[in-house]
């Protein structure tokens, strides 16, 4: 059975890359949203086991997504995927249960050992 799949950003353009940049191989049932509350419901749905989440979005961003999941006790693996790389804002993201922070533009083997490490690939 593929494994649930979340790609939140409310760029189309950067969706797409990260999907690409996905491992080829990895069966999964991909999703996209474009916001967090988007994201919300998606993961409500059951499209989320795993969550790559842009940072900056409108309606709700990536630090609100993170923070309601753990509020509401609900568990995804959550990668933060951004260009934001000041220290501070890794920190938070991290405190707040995301696994890792990868930074934008993606690389595919950065995404591919992340996967690795947390044994979802």
């Amino acid at each position: 059975m593929p494994l649930p799949v979340l790609v939140v950003d409310d760029s189309a353009m950067a969706r797409k890359m990260l999907i690409k940049a996905l491992p080829p191989d990895w069966e999964v049932a991909i999703s996209e949203a474009a916001n967090g509350e988007e994201a919300l419901q998606a993961y409500r749905a059951g499209k989320a086991a795993v969550m790559f989440l842009d940072l900056t979005m409108p309606v709700l961003d990536g630090y609100g997504v993170p923070e309601t999941l753990r509020k509401e006790d609900l568990h995804s693996m959550v990668i933060v995927v951004s260009a934001d790389i000041q220290p501070l804002a890794q920190q938070r993201v991290m405190s707040m249960g995301a696994i890792a922070f990868i930074k934008e533009p993606v690389n595919a083997d950065t995404i591919t050992a992340v996967l690795r490490e947390y044994g979802v690939l």
